[in-house]
């Protein structure tokens, strides 16, 4: 039977990811009451005028316990996403320190405030695909139960988090489910590789300052699903989740990265040349990323609907829509 939700929270709901999934709730589900929390200001200007009355944002820092406390206390949800974290591998290279304290510790106290009020609340951890690292060719597709790896402090800071909540589940009886995302578009988040090459196409084309399309390693190998298809996912799982499993979501199309550019280049408007910057590769990089997600389809009944080219061609539009 699946659950019905009247109060759901949303860290992070001012974020990329966040704002796209509070959107897709409110314009699906009825009936139900939209909190978030945030630190920075990012599209919750956007969500305040597009559903104001339906959705109540919360301005503070997740690390403020004792805050953190009476708001749990006084929302009482019964739905919390936790989606709140730095996720920029790149600078997690270069500032270890401050992305692995704030996604720690950040997770640490919801978790501990959830349990410290009795909340009976169903939690859902959006983990990454990160968390798996490098894996062999003869472990793919990568299952639930693949060892994790991590490649980066980010997603040291994420396998923590992802560790941390089954610990929650098992020794306190937290109702926790993990989710690992794998790639998707996400066009309002421009340090994704695929959101950078959009955004880099739609502003030679207007001609802003730039006549070459800068990237990294093109060699990594990815499956990709759409912003809508992802989103889709996590709703799905609140609702028909099983309590304390964890779930690989990503989706069937598999292209390497300098097909995704390549891709993107054709559906320019000019003639753009690409050069590699040394700046933007990683010192360690993850190079094959393809799940079984047959685990999550079983349980929850998701499908992907949006195919890989139409989700490619609203990235770039999206970015150009913004120049």
């Amino acid at each position: 039977m699946s659950r019905k939700f009247k109060r759901c929270l949303i860290t992070g709901i001012a974020g990329s990811g966040g704002s796209y999934l509070a959107e897709h709730i409110l314009d699906n589900v009825r009936f139900i009451k939209i909190f978030g929390i945030y630190r920075h200001k990012g599209y919750s200007d956007l969500l305040k005028e597009k559903y104001k009355k339906r959705i109540h944002l919360l301005k503070f820092d997740l690390k403020n316990f004792d805050k953190l406390k009476k708001i749990i206390k006084i929302i009482k949800p019964d739905l919390i996403f936790h989606l709140a974290s730095n996720a920029d591998v790149k600078a997690s290279f270069k500032d270890p320190l401050t992305i692995v304290k704030n996604n720690t510790e950040i997770t640490l106290n919801l978790l501990e405030v959830i349990r410290k009020v009795k909340s009976k609340a169903l939690f859902v951890l959006c983990s990454t695909s990160e968390v798996y690292g490098n894996v062999k060719k003869n472990e793919i597709p990568i299952v639930e139960t693949q060892k994790m790896n991590p490649a980066s402090p980010y997603a040291v800071s994420k396998a923590f988090q992802d560790m941390l909540a089954q610990v929650y589940y098992k020794a306190y009886g937290l109702k926790i489910i993990i989710t690992r995302m794998f790639s998707y578009s996400n066009p309002r988040r421009v340090n994704l590789f695929q959101t950078s090459f959009a955004d880099q196409i739609a502003k030679i084309e207007k001609n802003k300052n730039q006549n070459k399309l800068k990237h990294g390693n093109l060699k990594s190998i990815r499956s990709f699903i759409d912003i809508n298809d992802a989103m889709s996912a996590y709703w799905q799982t609140a609702v028909n989740g099983k309590i304390g499993e964890i779930y690989n979501i990503g989706g069937s199309t598999t292209l390497s990265v300098k097909e995704v550019l390549d891709k993107l280049l054709n559906l320019s408007k000019v003639k753009i040349k690409k050069t590699i910057d040394k700046s933007l590769l990683r010192p360690i990089d993850v190079t094959l990323q393809i799940p079984s997600v047959k685990k999550f389809k079983k349980h929850t009944r998701w499908m992907p609907k949006v195919l890989f080219s139409d989700s490619i061609i609203n990235l770039l539009n999206y970015r150009r829509n913004l120049k």
